[in-house]
C-alpha cells in the first residue's frame, strides 16, 4: 500500500532550530521505538474510502487530515480520531486497525491525524514535547482543529467524539484527553503514555522503560493542570497493554490507570474483571453511577503493538501487520466501551436495565422502590442522586436516613454472579414528606439565642451535631442547616433549595 504524501513543514520553521535538532535526536531515540522493518502489507484502502482533507484550521502542528465516511452517514453520529504509531501512516493505520469496519456496522466517520518525517525523523507524534501535547499548541492543536472540522463538514455530534492512537499515537492520545477534555468524550491509549509524563528528549526514556512511580494524585494532578480550569466532566478512558512489551513497558498501564482513576474519583479498587479472547483480562472501574469510567485490557503475552483479531466474526476485526498483532479485536471493544454500538457506553457483558422503576412510598426520611426482576440478576445495585446508597437481592429498597421535603432521583443497576454491573435504569425522583430542612445563617452569638447552638468554655458547638463553630461572639458568622427537628450541622457552603 502507498502511503498518503504528507505536507511538509517550511524548512525555516518560526520555531527555530532547537526544535529541529529535537526532532533529529528522537529519532535516535526512536521514540517508541516503532522503527524495524518494513510495514507488512494490509488489505489496501480504496481511493474512495479514506480521503485527504484540507483547510482545516491554521494547522500550526503541520499534520494530515484523512477521514473515512461511510456512506449515507447520518447527521449526529458520533466521531473517532485515530492516530497511528511511529513509521506509520494514516492508510496504514485505517488498513489494519478495524476502526473502517466499525464505522461501518454502527454508523460514524472516522479521522485518521497523520505527521509526517519533517515532524519526527520517524513520523512520531512528539507526544514528549510540551509545544506540540499542550492545550492550543502544535500538534495538540492541529488535532482539536480537524475534530472541529469533522464536526462541521460531516454533521458529527460534538458530545460524541472519541480519540484512540497506539504508542506514540498513544502518548499523545492521553495528552489530548487531557488537555481537551471538553472535546473528547472518551479515549483509548493502545501501548502508551500516562498524560504529561514527559516534556523532554531524556524523560521520554524514562517513561517508555521505567515510568514513575508517582502517587495517583500526582497523576491526577497533571491531568487537572493541563485542563481548562474548573474542569468536572472527564472523558472515559480504555487502556490497552501486552505483558510482553518491551518498548512501553507494562508498567505504563498501572500509571494509566492510577491517572485517570483518580481523575474521576473512583480509586484504584476494580469494580469487577473479567476474561477476554486472546488471552485478554479487563478491569472495570466504575464511576459513582455504576457506568464504566476507566477499563483496563492486559493482553497476555502480547509484545508492542495494537491487538487485532482477522476474521468475520461479530467480535473480530483488523487485519495482522508489524506492530498489529493477532490477539483481541481492542477496537471492536473499544467501540463498545464508549458506546458506539448503541448499549450506551455500559459494560458490554453485564445484564439489561431493570425495567419499570417505580417509587412505591415515601415518608418524612424515607423513599421505597420497586422494579421488575432481571434474569440474569444476582444482586442489585441502587443509586440515589449518582451515588450507590445500597446493594439487595431483591425487587424492592428502602432508602432511610433523608431530610424532609427533599428531592431525590434514584436508578437501578443488576448485578450478574461474576459480579458484572448491567445498565442502570431509567430514573426515578422521589420527594421526602414533610418540610424542607431550615437554613439560618447568623452570628454565633445569634444562634445559641435561638437554640441553634450552644456553648462550652466560650466556645460554641452547633446543637445535634456537636460541630465547632468557632469563638462565642457577635463576629463569627455561620450558616446552619437544621437535618432533622433541633439537629444542626455547619453548612457555610451553600443550603439545599
Amino acid at each position: 500500500m502507498s502511503r498518503p504524501h504528507p505536507v511538509r513543514r517550511p524548512a525555516k520553521s518560526p520555531e527555530g532550530p532547537a526544535r529541529g535538532l529535537r526532532r533529529l535526536a528522537a529519532s535516535a531515540l526512536g521514540v517508541l521505538a516503532l522503527t524495524a522493518g518494513l510495514l507488512a502489507a494490509g488489505p489496501p484502502a480504496t481511493a474512495a474510502s479514506l480521503t485527504q482533507v484540507t483547510g482545516f484550521g491554521s494547522n500550526p502542528g503541520n499534520l494530515s487530515m484523512y477521514a473515512y465516511v461511510p456512506d449515507a452517514l447520518p447527521t449526529g453520529a458520533p466521531l473517532v480520531l485515530a492516530l497511528h504509531g511511529c513509521t506509520q501512516s494514516a492508510g496504514d493505520y485505517h488498513a489494519h486497525s478495524g476502526w473502517a469496519t466499525l464505522a461501518d456496522r454502527y454508523g460514524f466517520a472516522v479521522v485518521y491525524p497523520q505527521t509526517n518525517a519533517t515532524n519526527n525523523a520517524n513520523s512520531c507524534f512528539n507526544w514528549f514535547e510540551a509545544g506540540d501535547s499542550a492545550r492550543g499548541r502544535g500538534e495538540a492543536l492541529s488535532i482539536k482543529q480537524m475534530a472541529d472540522k469533522a464536526v462541521e463538514q460531516y454533521g458529527s455530534d460534538p458530545g460524541r467524539v472519541h480519540i484512540t492512537g497506539l504508542s506514540a499515537g498513544g502518548g499523545m492520545t492521553a495528552n489530548m484527553l487531557a488537555a481537551y477534555p471538553d472535546v473528547f468524550a472518551g479515549g483509548a491509549v493502545a501501548s502508551g503514555l500516562p498524560a504529561r509524563c514527559a516534556e523532554t528528549l531524556t524523560a521520554a526514556y524514562t517513561c517508555m522503560y521505567s515510568p514513575p512511580d508517582r502517587t495517583p494524585a500526582q497523576w491526577g494532578d497533571l491531568v487537572r493542570s493541563a485542563a481548562p480550569a474548573g474542569t468536572t466532566s472527564w472523558p472515559r478512558v480504555a487502556i490497552w497493554q501486552g505483558t510482553a512489551d518491551t518498548t512501553v513497558r507494562p508498567a505504563n498501564a498501572t500509571e494509566l490507570r492510577d491517572q485517570w482513576t483518580n481523575v474521576w474519583g473512583v480509586g484504584q479498587t476494580p469494580s469487577r474483571t473479567r476474561s477476554l479472547t486472546g488471552g485478554t483480562t479487563a478491569t472495570t472501574y466504575d464511576d459513582p453511577t455504576g457506568r464504566p469510567a476507566v477499563e483496563v485490557y492486559s493482553v497476555s503475552g502480547m509484545a508492542h503493538g495494537l491487538a487485532v483479531d482477522p476474521g468475520g466474526g461479530a467480535e473480530q476485526c483488523g487485519a495482522t501487520g508489524t506492530y498489529y498483532l493477532d490477539t483481541v479485536c481492542s477496537s471492536y471493544h473499544t467501540a463498545r466501551f464508549w458506546g458506539l454500538d448503541g448499549d450506551g457506553g455500559e459494560s458490554p457483558d453485564g445484564p439489561p436495565a431493570p425495567a419499570r422503576p417505580a417509587v412505591t412510598a415515601t415518608t418524612d426520611t424515607t423513599v421505597s422502590l420497586t422494579w421488575e426482576a432481571v434474569a440474569e440478576a444476582a444482586s442489585y445495585h441502587v443509586h440515589r442522586d449518582g451515588t450507590r446508597v445500597g446493594t439487595t437481592a431483591a425487587t424492592h429498597y428502602t432508602d432511610t436516613g433523608l431530610a424532609p421535603g427533599t428531592t431525590h432521583g434514584y436508578t437501578v443497576a443488576a448485578v450478574d454472579a461474576a459480579g458484572t454491573v448491567g445498565s442502570p435504569s431509567a430514573a426515578v425522583t422521589a420527594t421526602t414528606t414533610g418540610s424542607p430542612p431550615a437554613c439560618h445563617t447568623a452570628s454565633n452569638y445569634a444562634h445559641t439565642v435561638a437554640g441553634r447552638a450552644y456553648v462550652s468554655g466560650g466556645h460554641t458547638y452547633a446543637a445535634g451535631s456537636g460541630q465547632p463553630m468557632g469563638l462565642w461572639n457577635t463576629f463569627t458568622v455561620h450558616t446552619l442547616l437544621e437535618t432533622s427537628p433541633g439537629h444542626y450541622v455547619i453548612a457555610d457552603s451553600g443550603c439545599p433549595a
